[in-house]
């Protein structure tokens, strides 16, 4: 089975990020826009997928999903363009060498 985390740009411009178990991502994204979910979306309706990849392990996609979400905007942008290399200068920009997770190779072309 296993999980997909995926990024939605909101009507505002702002971003959300998420997860969803399953095999598919069309109808969870289709719920957002429907209004399903009374949280962050609901008044930034429509949303737009920008962003998503698909995890085997759960844990492993939590752990992404929760990553992402203490990232900076620009670092989203990248992450949506497939930047590595300004997502790494973004890590090491905090604080002043690479993160532990770009170290491990977290969230890399290869994962």
């Amino acid at each position: 089975m296993g999980i997909y985390v995926y990024m939605l740009r909101c009507a505002d411009d702002s971003f959300y990020v998420g997860s969803a178990t399953g095999d598919d991502l069309a109808p969870r994204i289709d719920q957002h826009n429907a209004g399903a979910y009374p949280g962050y979306t609901f008044n930034r309706r429509p949303v737009v997928l920008v962003w998503s990849e698909h995890f085997d392990r759960i844990t492993d996609g939590i752990a992404a999903e929760r990553q992402i979400k203490g990232w900076s905007r620009k670092k989203k942008q990248a992450l949506i363009r497939s930047d590595w290399m300004t997502i790494s200068k973004l890590a090491r920009r905090r604080g002043g060498t690479a993160r532990a997770g770009a170290e491990r190779g977290d969230l890399s072309p290869s994962s």
